[in-house]
């Protein structure tokens, strides 16, 4: 249920696409974005990203993100005409890139617009295919997106510069402030704690908190990509839940299938405490600081319970 085969997605990318940009088209809207000196039209194909830069740029934007509902994949996720039309309108779009959501490229190739900006996070960041996309769990990466974004606002409308200076400052060092708390006193209790996670979605945070993720990295990025476990990495992660060499076993809540739910169940069962993390806001009216908060609150509850604190 999470992929759709590669041949059915690009057929329905490719008829919403076409369709979108038809009615773009007949509705004869401008190839030239404008924000008349007010509030620039931004949109960002995920809402963490989204929730980022509205905090950014406060009253100058208008931020519309696509991928809002926390049931939906942004990997396989199928473009509306809606969208198509959203990327047509804005001044400015955000994308995660790395393959996680080839949909929003696709939707900028096919309504091409002169002058509209367009930050493609793993190019910014330097990654390349076959990367790790989850790029907004990695703390430092978080930092120079909210920089670039602000640079990217700036450039946009350079007459309220002062202003996304000050909101960009202000979402680093207190809007973030309880995130980097929490960070670092998990780093600070629990650096060298060995700890499992069901798919990558952990594996820049895992580092960051100072745990050691000892999940074979082949099994999480098969799981996270929705291809077939290897026996040996199954038998692998099942056995370092039996003798509970992981003090804590970390999984995506929105990507469960068979035998991760099996897993979940065995840790369960010999008394190492599960954490739920999502790919997306939850809820998804959250900010990215409150969500990402909750979640690493959860990390710290579950690894004080493993020590018996």
């Amino acid at each position: 249920m999470r992929f759709l085969s590669v041949s059915a997605r690009s057929r329905a990318l490719a008829a919403i696409v076409l369709l979108g940009a038809s009615l773009l088209s007949a509705c004869g809207l401008s190839s030239q974005p404008s924000t008349g000196g007010q509030v620039i039209q931004v949109v960002a194909a995920e809402n963490f990203w989204g929730s980022i830069a509205a905090q950014v740029g406060g009253a100058h934007v208008r931020v519309t993100s696509i991928i809002r509902d926390p049931n939906s994949d942004p990997h396989s996720y199928e473009p509306t005409t809606q969208d198509a039309r959203a990327f047509a309108e804005a001044s400015y779009v955000i994308v995660n890139g790395v393959g996680y959501d080839p949909w929003a490229n696709a939707l900028l190739q096919a309504n091409p617009v002169s002058g509209r900006r367009v930050l493609n996070i793993g190019d910014f960041l330097g990654k390349r295919a076959g990367d790790n996309p989850h790029l907004w769990y990695n703390p430092d990466y978080v930092a120079r997106v909210v920089n670039k974004i602000r640079d990217d606002l700036k450039a946009i409308d350079p007459g309220d510069a002062a202003a996304f200076d000050r909101s960009a400052q202000a979402y680093l060092t207190t809007g973030l402030s309880q995130y980097h708390a929490l960070i670092n006193t998990i780093k600070a209790d629990y650096s060298g704690t060995p700890v499992g996670a069901t798919e990558s979605i952990f594996s820049y945070l895992a580092p960051a908190l100072g745990l050691n993720l000892i999940t074979p990295n082949s099994f999480m990025k098969a799981v996270s990509e929705g291809q077939e476990v290897s026996a040996a990495d199954q038998a692998t992660v099942q056995r370092q839940i039996e003798e509970k060499q992981i003090r804590i076993l970390v999984y995506n809540s929105q990507n469960t299938p068979t035998n991760i739910q099996t897993l979940i169940s065995q840790a369960r069962a010999v008394g190492i405490p599960v954490v739920t993390i999502t790919e997306t806001l939850t809820p998804a009216n959250a900010t990215f600081q409150a969500w990402q908060t909750r979640q690493l609150q959860g990390i710290l509850d579950a690894l004080n319970q493993a020590a018996g604190k």
